[in-house]
């Protein structure tokens, strides 16, 4: 049986990775936070449904210490590192929490893996937000990264300490370049499931309004189970590699806006509202990536169009 350790275990992602785990019988650990394990019925929701199955540790990513314990401890075949920062703030502060609890938290792994399992296969979730600011579209795995954010810039240096650990030390690390996937168990800070649950709320007749920035905003949006199949198949290879995940196909925040009101019988224009505050001008090239390399070396591919997603919801 093998045995695989999650950061991020709670997640969107983490969770379905751990449900596709389990039903390969594998032996399942996740690394949590101490206060997750003791409000676990809120900060665990989606996984709640999992935990007879999961071994839970608890660690900390900035905690070199505590994660060296958990890893010579389980003794993974695989580890699958999806957790990371992501708050978007514009104060100091805020984004030396992101870098540094990012990139040393990968560095901690890493390293304790060399030290600890050296024959644990690690797989980094990495972040179309490490191209950044780019000068062609799709992008692939030979795009020049430009990074125009603190989380971009903390994803980037992670990936490359990925490839170092790969190269320098023989260790079978890699590295997907995942671009946006959502699901119904996406966070509620993020656009989409921000759009699906205020529509909901306008359809029960408990809100009235939706307020959002730009409309025109394009992003290349993919189904997450979809993105942890091929997370899994990334590890899975005989060989390391990074890659990109993602559709190739772009879609504006108003064909999204347009589809979640239409599926509850509702045109969108009679409840949305623009708000500066969340404005933001559009790129001029827009973020999309092209997956051929996954598609020709795993025959990965996406399964579900932007709609089924939204319906899903």
């Amino acid at each position: 049986m093998k045995r695989a350790l999650i950061t991020g275990i709670s997640g969107q992602d983490g969770s379905y990775l751990a449900e596709l785990l389990i039903a390969r019988d594998y032996e399942v650990h996740g690394l949590v936070r101490r206060d997750s394990i003791e409000d676990s019925s809120r900060r665990l929701s989606n996984i709640n449904h999992l935990k007879e199955d999961i071994t839970f540790h608890a660690a900390a990513l900035d905690n070199e210490l505590s994660l060296y314990k958990v890893i010579a401890k389980v003794q993974p075949d695989e580890c699958y590192h999806l957790a990371a920062s992501s708050f978007v703030s514009y104060s100091f502060e805020d984004e030396y929490s992101i870098l540094t609890t990012n990139f040393n938290g990968t560095h901690f792994l890493l390293a304790s893996l060399k030290e600890a399992s050296p024959d644990c296969r690690f797989f980094f979730a990495g972040s179309s937000e490490m191209f950044g600011t780019v000068e062609a579209a799709p992008q692939d795995e030979a795009t020049p990264f430009n990074p125009r954010s603190i989380y971009g810039i903390s994803k980037l240096a992670s990936h490359h300490l990925v490839r170092n650990y790969r190269t320098q030390y023989g260790l079978f690390a890699c590295t997907g370049i995942l671009y946006n996937h959502e699901s119904p168990r996406r966070d509620f800070k993020f656009v989409t499931r921000k759009i699906t649950s205020q529509a909901a709320r306008i359809k029960l007749g408990l809100a009235d309004k939706l307020y959002l920035g730009n409309l025109a905003a394009l992003r290349d949006w993919g189904y997450a189970p979809d993105y942890v199949q091929a997370i899994w198949q990334i590890l899975q290879h005989h060989t390391p590699d990074d890659y990109v995940i993602a559709t190739g196909v772009n879609h504006s925040v108003e064909e999204f806006v347009t589809c979640a009101f239409s599926y509850l019988g509702l045109n969108y224009r009679d409840y949305v509202e623009i708000d500066p505050r969340f404005y933001r001008q559009a790129e001029d090239i827009p973020l999309c990536g092209n997956a051929t390399k996954i598609r020709n070396a795993l025959g990965w591919q996406p399964t579900k169009p932007l709609e089924d997603i939204i319906a899903e919801w």
